[in-house]
């Protein structure tokens, strides 16, 4: 059913009420068409008995009342009920189990009171589900309904609480002004562009009497001050603010739970679900045609008299018709003017078909156009979707980082450890250093000793002496090649490491330069191909490319391309780098005007081998392009380039943007360039970054990665020729070239360098080891000789040599010592080897894995820049077709009208006389009209008679009888047309009513069972009852469940609880998004209070997208509130007025 208006027109003092209209539709698809016409008759009785015939008709048609009620066949309703309750039951239990959602549109934020009732201010938002308004008596909670119907346009006497607007004006006051805000969203909001996502109400009334209201958008925006807008609106989210099923108020909802009747709850039935305002308006309706129906009686016997004096019209110019043969001239004339018009406008009705279809043919090849930048957009976002998963794929290096940490960390260990046996190599080599400056001073003295008691024992002393000094000279010639054995073993095994990474080094350096001369082979390659042919650089065959081109036929103009041709960049030093990467991918691309060429281009390309090149379909639109552009001062990518061909140009702007794409030689520069021009945009450095800044502020830059060597775009947008490019990867290559034999030349012997080291290592470490061993027996020797002979000296020399033997193998010590730092040097060297091999494998490994996820990006962004081209295409063309489309919609409604034009005049045409074959040109036979006239007259001054005045009387008459019977032919269709419709509609109706009343069965049933009852809601809908059955726990007990009571004899709180469960059965089923109910719960005990809320909270959250506002005084304390129930609680307004406080 159409959405209701529910605005009254005025609650002013002494307003009136003015009914809702309702829209309506016609129910029948019955056409008015015209009787054959009857010939000419002469017999003037006939017209008297159609009169009477129409008459009759119109007597039969109005066949009674359709309103009234019949009783109702119990066993079509047992049937009905069987047929659709089980469905409705179903429904119900699944609606319990869901959570219904927020209504977007036509609920209530938040609302504002200022002077109004027992408020001095009050505001206060509500929730989009569930509120409860609770508060002592005479706190003002009821004043919220009141201000919400007020505000909304509803009847002041709806209210219960006053007889006119001033009755709301705050004592000592005489202005009132109320607030309320609706949600407006979603697809089916109320104007969105005007009022945003809010619409705020405003109503102001004073005690004179005067009301205006203020309808504002969400950012306070006066929109309207009309009442017809709040009716729209209300309209609009069906908002029915005076129906009383929708805010149910105090002295209603008292009268509702305690003392209705049952012909009272018919009619709250009635009236709630809109049911008798139907009806009423069907009434109307059928009294309306009852009515027409007795007026067209009358108008048909009209018709008798205008038939007679037809005939009498016709007669008299039958009468009087002369001249015969000049008037029939005239007539065949007029005939063929006529037609002659006719046949102008039909040539120009021709010409504007032609091109309406044209237009169509140019839309069509429009959305083909959008079709395939849609195809084309897709495969790319396809494409960078799997460059995405490849990159996902590719996964990271964290692992190898840690690890390469870790063995960083290791070797850093070691170093610190090599570091710190330096140092205590270092503080033992001066420690040896003081020995032997001690040994030698003790020497000096022994031998001065010696000297003095040389005299005295020289025999077998000389002979021990000269032992001991053998054996001394002895350990100082191993000491000294020991020394110099470990150092050339440590030595040795540095030369070995540092071979070792010198050869790693080399071999990575033979691979990159064995790439490079690839690439510089294949550049070389291609400026061969580029001396034989100019298009070589744009992909592969290319001149047998566009061989087949300019053989093939082509349902458009043959393709345009490749772009390169067409394109050269004005300074290719400065740019040409940053324009081969951005727009040089576009330099082998085709354009075509018709979709239909596109398998025939792509065929030939891909026999070519060139799959790459992008294929664009666009018509031939020189476009203004100007207003896209920057000022003259800023440097823009088109204005860098020469574009010969405007076509190329503008595939090339629609394409790439360079029209608005700036350029710059760093990106600082790009970005002061885009501050400057305050509205956002896009730079690009010749340092290699894209600068974006965006209108609404803040600006980001990434870098544009650089083409590879082997990258075929390398060539393009290059001054020089391709014998000169060619020299110059010639050049290129023989420098790797002599780079990589030098490094195969070293990479042998950078081989064979760490064995030998490590093997001269190995000899000199025995080396040291015997020498170790000999320097032991030795200072053993020398400790036996130096004991023989300190017996036989003298104490000061035994001391002396005492001394010496202590420094001796405080000597000793230190060397032991200076072995094991050796020792340790060589083992953390050792455990630094492989640190250091394995450090350089992470290396390379990272570095891969780097080359790759770099090659994957660049793969990403290029498909990401595609994928911005392709919607930007997609944007441009269905902007074409949109712009062809209002071509199209402006040449059909000029070639509608030309053809109601040449309908109209055929029509005007055939009925002054049948078609006339071959006319000539209007002008001519105007002329000769005009002659032929002029005689008639010239006849009739003569004659003294005026044949034409007799003709156009004759045609009035005849004009009138026609229009009058094709009239009331007509209307009386239509009226029979209406009846059928209005009876249709009833039956509609009465099907409504049984099927709301079945609902309203089912769900009151539910409802009680919540309390454990059982019961029945009984329809009488002939005598227009509501009876309520209830059993309830008691009842069942003492009457053994076989008798349902009248609700009458039910307790207060059970006879309350059963009302709240018909009025919740009847929400269901009205449309409204708003449901207010003020003290529900004021006949209730406790245990009825606590089911019904809970019942009336769980009811609340299973609808969808409806507001349910609750008032009662009692307190919230038993009652679980979820998170879709909020809680209002209201304070006394002589304790001060302000914000609603939240519980």
């Amino acid at each position: 059913m159409a959405k209701r208006r529910a605005v009254a027109d005025s609650d002013d003092e002494g307003g009136s009420e003015q009914h809702s209209k309702r829209s309506r539709t016609t129910e029948s698809d019955e056409e008015d068409q015209e009787q054959p016409r009857a010939p000419r008759r002469s017999n003037k009785g006939k017209g008297k008995e159609r009169a009477r015939t129409v008459g009759s008709d119109m007597e039969d048609d109005d066949d009674g009342d359709e309103m009234g009620d019949v009783a109702p066949d119990e066993d079509e309703e047992k049937k009905f009920e069987e047929e659709h309750e089980e469905r409705i039951r179903e429904r119900l239990m699944n609606k319990s189990k869901t959570q219904g959602g927020i209504a977007e549109m036509g609920i209530i934020e938040s609302l504002e009171m200022t002077q109004f009732m027992c408020h001095k201010y009050l505001t206060f938002s509500l929730g989009p589900q569930i509120n409860f308004i609770i508060g002592h008596n005479g706190s003002g909670k009821s004043a919220v309904l009141s201000a919400l119907t007020v505000a909304l346009g509803g009847k002041a006497t709806s209210t219960g609480r006053g007889s006119g607007l001033k009755s709301f004006i705050r004592e000592g006051q005489s202005v009132s002004e109320v607030s309320v805000q609706l949600k407006n969203q979603g697809e089916e909001a109320y104007k969105p562009k005007e009022y945003g996502k809010s619409i705020i109400i405003q109503r102001r009334f004073t005690k004179d009497g005067a009301s205006s209201y203020k309808i504002r958008s969400r950012e306070g925006k006066l929109i309207s001050t009309k009442r017809e807008e709040l009716q729209a609106i209300c309209d609009h989210m069906n908002i029915q603010v005076d129906n009383p099923m929708n805010i149910l108020t105090q002295d209603s909802a008292r009268q509702f739970l305690s003392a209705s009747s049952p012909a009272d709850k018919y009619k709250f039935f009635l009236k709630g679900t809109q049911l008798s305002q139907l009806s009423e308006e069907y009434q109307t309706c059928m009294e309306n045609i009852s009515q027409t129906a007795k007026v067209l009686t009358r108008k048909a016997e009209v018709i008798p008299d205008l038939q007679e004096a037809y005939e009498e019209a016709q007669a008299r110019f039958e009468e009087a018709e002369k001249a015969r043969e000049q008037r029939h001239k005239a007539d065949e004339l007029k005939k063929e003017l006529a037609w002659a018009h006719v046949a102008t406008k039909e040539a120009e009705l021709t010409g504007k078909l032609t091109e309406v279809a044209n237009i169509e043919h140019r839309v069509g090849k429009a959305e083909e156009s959008v079709k395939q930048a849609e195809d084309k957009r897709a495969t790319v976002e396809n494409q960078v979707a799997a460059y995405e998963e490849e990159l996902e794929a590719l996964g990271n290096v964290n692992a190898l980082t840690t690890r390469k940490e870790e063995l960083s960390t290791k070797g850093r260990a070691n170093k610190t450890k090599l570091a710190s046996l330096r140092s205590d190599e270092k503080q033992i080599n001066d420690s040896l250093a003081g020995v032997n400056a001690t040994i030698t001073g003790l020497e000096n003295q022994i031998a001065d000793e010696h000297a003095r008691a040389e005299t005295r024992s020289r025999g077998k002393r000389d002979k021990t002496a000269a032992q001991l000094q053998e054996a001394n000279a002895e350990l100082a010639d191993k000491e000294a090649k020991q020394k110099h054995a470990t150092s050339e073993k440590l030595r040795l095994f540095g030369e070995a490491e540092a071979s070792e990474k010198e050869a790693r080094r080399l071999r990575d350096d033979q691979g990159q330069l064995r790439q490079r001369i690839i690439e510089c082979d294949e550049q070389m390659r291609r400026c061969d191909e580029m001396q034989n042919s100019k298009v070589a650089q744009f992909g592969n065959n290319m001149d047998a490319a566009l061989q087949h081109i300019r053989a093939a036929r082509w349902h458009g103009q043959p393709p345009v391309g490749p772009f390169g041709l067409y394109v050269k960049v004005k300074d290719s030093e400065k740019w040409g780098q940053v324009l081969r990467i951005v727009i040089g991918g576009l330099m082998s691309s085709f354009a075509l005007t018709d979709p239909r060429d596109r398998p025939t281009l792509a065929a030939i390309l891909q026999k070519t081998n060139n799959r790459h090149c992008q294929i664009i379909i666009s018509e031939v639109d020189l476009f203004d392009y100007s207003e896209g552009e920057p000022p003259e001062r800023y440097l823009t990518v088109l204005r860098a380039l020469e574009v010969s061909d405007p076509y190329v140009l503008r595939q090339l702007i629609n394409t790439a943007h360079i029209e608005n794409q700036l350029l710059a030689p760093t990106r600082r520069e790009a970005d002061q360039l885009l501050l400057s021009l305050n509205g956002g945009g896009v730079a690009l450095a010749a340092d290699l970054y894209r600068v974006v800044r965006f209108s609404e502020g803040g600006g980001q830059s990434t870098v544009i990665n650089d083409l590879k060597t082997n990258d075929p775009r390398q060539q393009l947008f290059r001054n020089s020729n391709a014998g000169a490019e060619r020299q110059r990867w010639l050049a290129s290559r023989t420098e790797y070239s002599n780079r990589l034999a030098d490094i195969d030349r070293r990479i042998p012997e950078s081989t064979s360098a760490p064995q030998r080291a490590r093997a001269e290592a190995k000899n000199f470490d025995m080396q040291e080891q015997q020498y170790t061993r000999r320097m032991r027996e030795l200072r053993n020797k020398i400790s036996d000789l130096q004991k023989e002979l300190n017996e036989d000296l003298p104490v000061n020399i035994q001391a002396l040599q005492d001394a010496l033997q202590e420094q001796q193998t405080e000597k000793e010590s230190i060397l032991a010592q200076f072995e094991h730092i050796a020792r340790e040097k060589e083992k953390v060297n050792a455990e630094q080897r492989p640190i250091v091999a394995e450090q350089e494998d992470l290396r390379v490994q990272i570095a891969e894995f780097g080359a790759k996820q770099t090659n994957i990006t660049d793969n990403l962004s290029a498909a990401v820049a595609e994928r911005m081209a392709q919607v930007k295409a997609v944007e441009h063309y269905q902007g074409k077709a949109e712009a062809e489309r209002q071509k199209l919609g402006t040449a059909q409604k000029t070639a509608e009208d030309v053809q109601k034009e040449f309908e109209d005049w055929t029509a005007k045409a055939s009925e002054y006389c049948e078609r006339f074959p071959n006319p000539r040109k209007a002008e001519l036979v105007q002329r000769n009209l005009e002659a032929v006239q002029a005689a008639l007259k010239e006849r009739e001054k003569r004659q003294g008679a005026s044949i034409e005045e007799i003709a156009e009387e004759l045609q009035r008459k005849k004009a009138t009888l026609d229009t009058a019977k094709r009239e009331l032919r007509s209307l009386m269709s239509l009226n029979r047309a209406l009846k059928k419709s209005v009876k249709s509609r009833l039956a509609r109706w009465h099907e409504f009513r049984r099927h709301i009343a079945l609902r309203c069965k089912v769900y009151f049933g539910y409802h009680l069972s919540n309390r454990g009852y059982f019961g029945k809601v009984l329809f009488d809908h002939v005598n227009g009852r509501l009876d309520l059955k209830v059993n309830t726990d008691d009842q069942n007990l003492t009457q053994n469940n076989n008798r349902e009571k009248d609700p009458r004899s039910l307790s207060g709180g059970e006879k309350s609880f059963s009302t709240i469960c018909l009025l919740l059965s009847l929400w269901e089923s009205i449309g409204c998004p708003i449901r207010c109910l003020d003290e529900f719960d004021v006949f209730m005990d406790a245990v009825n209070r606590r089911i019904s809320m809970r019942m009336m909270i769980d009811t609340a959250n299973a609808s969808n997208r409806k507001q349910y506002i609750l008032i009662t005084p009692q307190d919230m304390n038993n009652i679980h509130v979820g998170n879709t129930v909020r809680v209002h609680r209201m304070t006394d307004p002589e304790r001060g007025q302000g914000v609603l406080a939240f519980s």
